[in-house]
């Protein structure tokens, strides 16, 4: 594998692990009422599925054999900033004018 190829793929793999910290970091600090009225699972399915995303991106790697864990925790995670982050920010927020 060419040097450049490899440090694309370091830095992907790097790049990654911040977004699942950060959904994992999220989901622990919502209230567990606010999933309820979000209409998501609950907070500790949340919290089970962003760990569980953490650790996959931590564990595995891009471009090793374990790579489609690593696409699916960083999916996961995504899910979780992309769907859900936002309404659980709207229903705790209230409405807005």
């Amino acid at each position: 594998m060419p040097q450049t190829a490899f440090w694309i793929l370091r830095i992907i793999d790097w790049a990654a692990v911040p977004v699942g910290v950060f959904a994992l970091i999220h989901a622990l600090m919502q209230r567990p009422d606010a999933y309820s009225a979000a209409d998501r699972m609950t907070k500790m399915a949340w919290v089970g599925i962003t760990a569980g995303a953490t650790a996959a991106l931590l564990l595995f790697s891009f471009a090793g054999r374990g790579w489609i864990f690593w696409m699916a925790g960083l999916v996961a995670a995504l899910v979780y900033i992309v769907d859900v982050r936002p309404k659980l920010i709207e229903v705790q927020r209230g409405p807005r004018w």
